[in-house]
């Protein structure tokens, strides 16, 4: 037996259309009274303040006077300044902890990625540096650095440094020795992305290759790693930003780019200017917007060598 179904006239069909129309716009009003409080919040701490400094990079500004256009004088007083590219230098070595976070993060992912008893536990004790305040990380580390520390004992028990002296003191480890620490800190961050991006690779995949005869490293290169390709991605773009923009710890661990300025990067520089006694916001925000720039090309390198995130598991 079979019904025929019922001729909807087409003024009914308007009907149900606009009903539907209506269903639509209201639920999309309620998602966005939702999201409201959220993008208020974005724009006033976000949005605004991206504007307004960038605005502020051609004026002369001082808090006390309002904003005084001067074009692009600031970027000529800024590109004549060696301060400047000495911190902006320092800055870009920063960036050379980029691919070794990376790396040492996937590792480490890949072992907490086994179902083995306990490993919750493990997977936390990596992860508590992260929620660490970096005031609390740099004192500590400050203290393991100096003369007679347990970094000094067991670098001269291996006979890796000769003389006991901190090696915050010496111009030519400083830098390096605030990069072991932000490594330090970052790597549970980023494991736990890369443990998201594991979680997410087809076990089927895996296990075919393996029952093909593929090894363990042949199935790590050709599944595993272009499964991460957009973890990989993202990571290096946040690991490559924090780097350029480096800041919070050279300030703890060595004011004023301490020793001899070997440590005083861009962001220092736009600090100084601003809140150093010369309160020069203009100088400030044009040396901010600088390292932005330079963040951007780094970001578009990285987009060229992961191949824009694409993944091929």
């Amino acid at each position: 037996m079979t019904t025929k179904g019922r001729r909807v006239s087409r003024r009914e069909q308007h009907r149900i259309g606009g009903t539907g129309a209506s269903v639509t716009v209201r639920n999309t009003l309620i998602a966005y009274a939702f999201m409201l409080p959220f993008l208020i919040l974005l724009v006033v701490y976000h949005t605004w303040p991206v504007i307004f400094g960038s605005y502020l990079a051609f004026t002369k500004y001082n808090i006390i006077n309002p904003p005084q256009w001067v074009g692009l004088d600031n970027f000529r007083e800024l590109f004549a300044d060696e301060q400047f590219w000495s911190g902006l230098r320092n800055s870009l070595k920063y960036v050379l902890v980029v691919p070794v976070i990376q790396v040492i993060s996937i590792l480490v992912a890949l072992l907490v990625n086994r179902p083995l008893r306990g490993i919750g536990f493990f997977r936390t004790a990596y992860y508590v540096p992260v929620v660490t305040s970096f005031a609390v990380v740099g004192l500590i580390w400050s203290w393991l650095y100096k003369q007679g520390g347990a970094v000094n004992s067991v670098l001269m028990g291996l006979g890796l440094m000769r003389g006991d002296h901190s090696l915050l003191d010496n111009p030519a480890t400083a830098l390096f020795a605030v990069m072991f620490v932000t490594l330090w800190k970052g790597i549970g961050y980023y494991m736990v992305l890369y443990l998201a991006g594991l979680q997410g690779i087809s076990r089927e995949l895996e296990e075919a290759a393996t029952i093909d005869g593929a090894t363990r490293s042949q199935v790590f290169w050709n599944i595993t790693l272009p499964g991460l390709r957009p973890t990989i991605l993202v990571c290096s773009l946040l690991s490559t930003i924090s780097a350029i923009k480096v800041f919070e710890e050279l300030y703890v661990m060595t004011p004023n780019g301490y020793p001899a300025g070997s440590t005083y990067s861009a962001l220092m520089y736009s600090f100084s200017k601003a809140f150093g006694g010369d309160f020069n916001f203009g100088l400030a925000a044009a040396a901010s917007m600088v390292v932005a720039v330079v963040s951007i090309l780094f970001g578009l390198i990285n987009f060229r060598l992961t191949k824009g995130g694409r993944s091929d598991a």
